[in-house]
């Protein structure tokens, strides 16, 4: 049975179950927890469809789908086949960004950018759980953050952001517009400045959606940069190539005015969609702020909107972003969660785990419930694909652990348990030949900060994050564990000035750091659950 098939019958039975239980009043923001940024939606009759950027994690562009907007499920990718991107040397702030998600007679369309990687591109498909289309790429379109607008005459308008052009004020970024003829596959026509943002300052002008609202164009952009001061404006025509109006209540969505200790910071970056009721919502992105007062990673939260003589509206009579609020008047769809814990029984790797990069060979295997990896010269320090699969931390405070079984003779060979944010933030808890070996890497400072004698075949790896602290420990069996090393920060992998943009994973990790190597690993199970 294929994944499509399983998935529909999953559908069907949650359904089932949810129509017997009492929906909930209210939802709780945020409605896609970890790295789940720049969100874009479309509805396809009473099917909603998200996007978020992917940055350097492989399958890209994950896809989920959902009944009520609060409840998501993710059906598959935008980009699973190898020869569809190449992210090697692409630093793990580049690769995809903001993806755009729509749908016009009969076909879904993802359009966005490949940053490092190729640029804009387009990609189609039937149905949003894939396969995909290759990838066609639009080498004259300069910028970023590509979004897509059918007219009532039936033209597809491309939207996008450029900054390459000489400033009038610093981390200045235009708007722009064109036609894209579908069937050339090209633009076509004059492209048009749409607007610089709505103030004479504004910063990093980005995240464009056009849209047609009572027979008047609305466009939304994000504005500040994806940090403390970002923030959505509105802008106003009658014509689709303007001239556009910003709207006087501008910004129309920020956090930016709240302070620095509001529980939601850095909010912008948003798409409406109109619910088959006639109600309007936005997907915004934000962070949120927990304990020891920094942000985990950009997430993406859910928000009421309203229009009032053409002004979108945002949580009237709040004007931000909730973390609790009565939900969509849609029906309660609830979905089958995750396990906690991946028995490897399946023969293809679940949806939530992803490759960091591109694998250009097939490392791993699944069989017996187990997943096997092959040593790999590759390491996490390099911008290439190494032995990694990781799935999304998604809170602060979560338990992680594997069983591993491996054998080695060789003081370079290693295989253990990862938390990564990019090459040069992470930490590791590996097995070698003769030690189990804590392994941090901050700032680009990479250093052992904890060792342990340890020989036998088999051993249970776990990390345990609260508090702001993570806490490592290791053990010949689930009962009795060790501690290693101190309790170290988790601001390693969470958000600052050198951990932006993408998000942190958590999973296993084999290496022969630099030496072929005919070794291999293999994980019983890996386990992870949040503990608040």
């Amino acid at each position: 049975m294929n994944l499509k098939r399983i998935y529909f019958f999953v559908l069907v039975f949650t359904s089932t179950i949810a129509a017997a239980q009492i929906a909930p009043v209210n939802f709780k923001n945020p409605v896609l927890t970890g790295f789940s940024p720049d969100p874009s939606i479309c509805r396809v009759g009473e099917d909603y469809y998200l996007v978020n950027s992917s940055f350097v994690w492989f399958p890209a562009i994950p896809v989920y789908h959902s009944r009520d907007l609060v409840n998501w499920k993710l059906i598959g990718h935008g980009m699973t086949r190898p020869a569809q991107l190449n992210l090697n040397n692409v630093k793990d702030k580049d690769g995809i960004w903001a993806v755009t998600i729509r749908h016009h007679d009969g076909l879904f369309y993802l359009i966005g950018t490949a940053s490092k990687s190729g640029g804009n591109f387009y990609m189609t498909a039937k149905d949003a759980a894939g396969p995909w289309s290759d990838p066609v790429w639009l080498k004259d379109a300069p910028g970023i953050d590509a979004s897509l607008l059918w007219d009532d005459n039936g033209k597809c308008y491309y939207t996008g952001n450029r900054f390459d052009f000489d400033k009038t004020w610093p981390s200045q970024c235009a708007i722009w517009q064109q036609e894209l003829d579908l069937k050339k596959q090209a633009l076509i026509g004059e492209r048009k400045i749409l607007t610089y943002g709505y103030a004479n300052n504004a910063a990093s002008t980005e995240g464009p959606h056009v849209y047609k609202v009572d027979g008047k164009y609305l466009l939304l952009v994000a504005e500040g940069g994806t940090d403390y001061f970002h923030a959505i404006s509105a802008h106003h025509s009658n014509n689709v190539f303007g001239p556009y109006i910003a709207d006087k209540i501008n910004p129309v969505l920020s956090h930016r005015q709240l302070g620095k200790d509001y529980p939601i910071q850095a909010v912008g970056h948003g798409d409406l969609v109109q619910t088959q009721n006639g109600d309007w919502w936005a997907l915004v992105l934000g962070k949120r702020v927990g304990e020891g007062d920094f942000a985990l990673t950009r997430e993406t939260f859910l928000c009421k909107v309203k229009f009032e003589n053409g002004t979108p509206i945002f949580n009237a009579g709040y004007g931000k972003v909730l973390m609790e609020q009565p939900r969509p008047d849609l029906p309660w769809t609830p979905v089958s969660p995750d396990p906690e814990r991946d028995e490897f029984e399946d023969s293809t790797l679940a949806l939530k785990w992803h490759f960091i990069r591109v694998p250009k060979n097939k490392w791993y295997s699944l069989s017996g419930g187990q997943l096997k990896l092959k040593l790999q010269p590759e390491i996490a320090d390099s911008l290439v694909n190494p032995a990694m699969i990781v799935q999304k931390l998604t809170g602060g405070e979560f338990e992680a652990a594997t069983k591993l079984t491996f054998k080695t003779e060789k003081s370079n060979e290693q295989a253990g348990l990862v938390i990564y944010r990019n090459s040069d933030s992470y930490y590791m808890l590996l097995k070698s030949n003769s030690a189990l070996m804590l392994i941090r890497k901050t700032g680009g400072k990479k250093e052992v900060i904890a060792t342990a004698a340890y020989t036998a075949l088999e051993v249970y790896l776990k990390a345990i994050a609260g508090h702001g602290k993570l806490k490592f420990s290791f053990g010949a069996s689930a009962n009795q564990m060790t501690m290693i090393g101190e309790g170290q920060d988790l601001k390693v992998i969470a958000e600052s000035a050198v951990n932006r943009f993408n998000g942190p994973g958590v999973g296993v990790y084999v290496s022969s750091n630099g030496k072929t190597s005919s070794s291999s690993a293999t994980f019983d199970w890996f386990s992870y659950k949040l503990m608040n």
